[in-house]
């Protein structure tokens, strides 16, 4: 099951697009609630290998599950 990237808590760091090995993490448009830029990962891609739930330097940023209603999508 895909990894969820909580939109609302991203800090747009963008430690785990570098460390994503299949690319599935990609910038979202404008900034969320918090003011900074936002992530989202494809579920359709993600591998559920879990290395950007450990770079993530944001705790709760990202969740080891699927979560359409916490991941804003383009």
């Amino acid at each position: 099951m895909p990894h969820t990237i909580v939109t609302e808590t991203c800090e747009g760091i963008a430690d785990c697009v570098d460390a994503c090995p299949v690319a599935c993490i990609h910038p979202g448009p404008g900034k969320n609630g918090k003011g900074t830029d936002w992530y989202w990962i494809d579920f359709a891609t993600c591998i559920d290998c879990g290395i950007c739930f450990q770079v993530c330097p944001v705790e709760g940023a990202i969740v080891q599950e699927e979560r359409p209603d916490l991941q804003k999508t383009p």
